[in-house]
């Protein structure tokens, strides 16, 4: 049987400043229900993804900024950063991980760390373009955790 990672809950400080935020970064808005003053839930796709989020207002108990490491798989990360950055989002430069992948973990601000060998974040893109080599970062305003991470070639197994 199929399961497919549909939803993913963002904890926020502010609805309508996330709202804006992820509107500029491109994704779709399918859903801004309110049902009372206690309850909203705000529905957003990334470009291209079968999988969304959602935040709001009584949905969730998280504190706002606590979700790291969100992967947006994208074909080149170059150009996904120059999309984001031409419209208006705070996006790291392009690095990649010498050491390997999934060697790493993620700080509150979403940003790599190194518990190995720091040494190992070098900049720009991986030198042989691998696949799952390279990255760049960048977080809501609240502090939630998003990675670009290019991918040209799918590992066996999975599939677009």
């Amino acid at each position: 049987m199929d399961m497919k990672l549909e939803l993913i809950m963002l904890p926020v400080s502010d609805v309508d400043r996330a709202k804006d935020f992820y509107v500029a970064a491109g994704f779709r808005l399918d859903v801004d229900n309110a049902v009372g003053e206690n309850w909203r839930a705000v529905h957003l796709t990334p470009p291209g993804s079968e999988g969304s989020i959602m935040f709001g207002t009584g949905i969730t108990t998280a504190a706002p900024g606590s979700t790291q490491g969100l992967y947006l798989i994208v074909p080149d990360v170059e150009q996904a950063r120059a999309d984001l950055v031409g419209r208006g989002i705070d996006v790291s430069e392009v690095f990649h991980d010498s050491a390997g992948v999934f060697v790493h973990g993620h700080d509150d601000k979403g940003e790599f760390t190194y518990p190995a060998d720091a040494s190992a974040k070098r900049e720009g893109p991986h030198p042989d373009r691998a696949a799952y080599g390279s990255y760049a970062t960048f977080t809501d305003p609240d502090g939630n955790g998003w990675v670009l991470q290019e991918v040209k070639e799918r590992a066996p197994g999975r599939s677009w």
